[in-house]
């Protein structure tokens, strides 16, 4: 429909494709020269789309031969569909097609007087849309190759009724009020600047958070038999070849050079550090798993245009571990991997409803036979369904190296993020000739696991001030307590406060700025401090505080000692 109305519009224009994508669609567009399109056009572009949808047209399904398909674009002076078609018949894959193989027809949709290429299927007529809304306009390169034409891409949502329409745009405006880029800037917590593009400055606030979470991995992963490591951050290039990563990933790493002309390359992820480390130790079956865990500075060479945020960053800090298991152990430390995920997550308030766990199978470009990917594949399988776990299959999805079960979450936009994984790897222990001593004192294979429960901590901080709106939880909040006093005669108590505060394990601030209390309490409220406690005379020399409460309101006064202990408690046992 957006397409058969661009053309209505602006005549001369060319098209080039227009996929369904998760919340909605997308159409790419050449529009003739000396024309823009922005936002301001949408209402007369929807107009033109609702015509043909009260139309009613009916979509016709025409299959032919590659030859009249083309003859017919090329008539219309349509050079994407050409250049589509003449890819389809020499087989190359496109979009989300699943084959390389050459096609002998190709299909055509009709709907009124529009014909797009299209493999279908479609809905009976342009009558079943319900409701449908442009939504964004941006540029985008055709094929997505910097050295192609930029076309004009124009988003849109479409509907079965305008009530579910209204709901979801609904969600929009929620999201943009939660962007955490918003939020980031509003609470103080990081900023981005030209001077290191795709890096997050953090403040003395944000580092709070960022650090309690990296504590929080160390904390739960020492009992768990875990060992933190340090391993360097550049690499000789023979690394990254032994590894697979210089042939598979290094359009997307940071390369350099030595004095002497020696290759060397960032690392974008722990791993082959991991296994520099273990195969420096003659290690006995006795002595494994090892589970090296590194909450490890990365770099990866992301396009300017997907940056985005937190999300979509160059320089980032990952929650990441590698266990090195022998065969019988295997079972057992996945169902450990997937306990200590869910331990982490319950955390934070996500329960098994939000979370929807993914089985990721080989992708076409891999490492290794078929028959250790078959065996990889039944392993995790088994996992999942030995701990009575539902999952879906992302078929190709799977890593390079190795397949893995990817944990999804759900949040409160109800939109859905990836947030930890773990892959099993046969391929590293055979290329750098890892080993252990055996009972029969022979050498054996290790069998990798590769554990991320958080993923980054840039993204999940993100994801977290989303689906939170910025209200942490209490004991990750940079500020857990803001001491107000109503005037300058309170200050003294209120540093006093603030140092018995201290003492329990809580982070205080004391606002003895020269405001308003009210607007001390509105400032406070907007910065999202789990509490305010406000010290006037009475406080001052009952030595009490007058709480008021993120999510509850005014509680009235509480003898401060009695109040700090519960609330160092609540923190100390990570209490939401």
């Amino acid at each position: 429909m957006l397409a058969a109305a661009v053309l209505d519009l602006y005549p001369g224009v060319k098209i080039s494709i227009g996929p369904a994508i998760e919340d909605g669609f997308y159409y790419d567009f050449e529009f003739p020269e000396g024309v823009t399109v922005t936002d301001a056009d949408f209402p007369a572009i929807e107009a033109a789309m609702k015509k043909h949808i009260k139309a009613a047209e009916t979509f016709e399904r025409e299959d032919v031969d590659p030859a009249t398909a083309r003859a017919r674009f090329l008539a219309e002076g349509q050079d994407y569909k050409v250049e589509l078609i003449d890819d389809l018949v020499a087989g190359q894959v496109h979009g989300d097609a699943k084959t390389t193989e050459a096609v002998d027809s190709v299909s055509l949709y009709t709907n009124g007087p529009f014909t797009d290429l299209c493999r279908g299927p479609h809905m009976p007529n342009t009558k079943r849309i319900g409701a449908v809304k442009l939504l964004s306009v941006a540029g985008a390169y055709w094929r997505g190759d910097a050295t192609r034409k930029q076309l004009t891409r124009i988003y849109g949502t479409a509907f079965f009724d305008k009530k579910e329409l209204n709901a979801y745009l609904e969600l929009l405006e929620q999201a943009k009020a939660r962007d955490h880029r918003k939020l980031g800037k509003e609470l103080g917590l990081y900023y981005f600047s030209e001077a290191a593009p795709g890096s997050a400055f953090w403040t003395p606030a944000g580092t709070r958070v960022f650090n309690e979470l990296v504590r929080l991995s160390r904390e739960m992963g020492d009992p768990r038999g875990y060992t933190e490591v340090k391993t360097p951050q550049l690499y000789d290039a023979s690394l990254w070849k032994i590894s697979g990563h210089w042939d598979k990933y290094r359009d997307d790493m940071f390369l350099t050079e030595t004095g002497d002309d020696r290759p060397m390359g960032f690392k974008p992820m722990n791993c082959p550090g991991h296994y520099e480390l273990y195969r420096q130790t003659k290690w006995s079956y006795k002595e494994l798993p090892v589970r090296f865990s590194e909450p490890g500075l990365l770099h990866r060479n992301e396009l300017s245009g997907a940056l985005h945020g937190l999300m979509r960053v160059r320089h980032f800090c990952q929650d990441d571990a590698h266990l090195f298991v022998t065969e019988d152990q295997l079972q057992d430390e996945l169902t450990a991997c997937i306990e200590f995920a869910k331990a982490t997550y319950d955390l934070f308030g996500f329960t098994d409803a939000d979370i929807k766990y993914e089985l990721s199978t080989r992708p076409e470009n891999r490492l290794g036979t078929d028959e250790q990917w078959d065996l990889a594949e039944d392993i995790l399988r088994q996992a999942l369904e030995s701990n009575g776990l539902e999952y879906e299959i992302g078929e190709g999805g799977g890593a390079f190296y190795g397949p893995k079960i990817d944990f999804h979450f759900t949040d409160s936009l109800k939109r859905s993020w990836q947030l930890g994984t773990v892959q099993i790897d046969y391929q590293a222990p055979e290329r750098f000739d890892l080993t252990y001593t055996g009972a029969d004192n022979a050498d054996h294979r290790p069998i990798v696991l590769h554990r991320a429960l958080m993923g980054s901590y840039e993204r999940f901080i993100g994801i977290l001030l989303e689906h939170t709106g910025g209200d942490l939880p209490l004991w990750l909040a940079p500020v857990q307590a803001r001491v107000l006093p109503i005037a300058d005669r309170h200050n003294d108590a209120a540093r006093a406060i603030a140092a018995q505060a201290a003492e329990h394990g809580v982070r205080v601030w004391v606002d003895d700025r020269t405001e308003s209390t009210g607007r001390k309490i509105r400032d406070g409220e907007l910065a999202k401090v789990p509490y305010l406690l406000v010290i006037g005379d009475r406080e001052a020399e009952e030595g009490t505080v007058a709480v008021r409460a993120r999510h509850e309101g005014d509680l009235g006064s509480r003898p401060a000692a009695e109040f700090f202990a519960e609330l160092g408690q609540a923190i100390a046992g990570r209490e939401r």
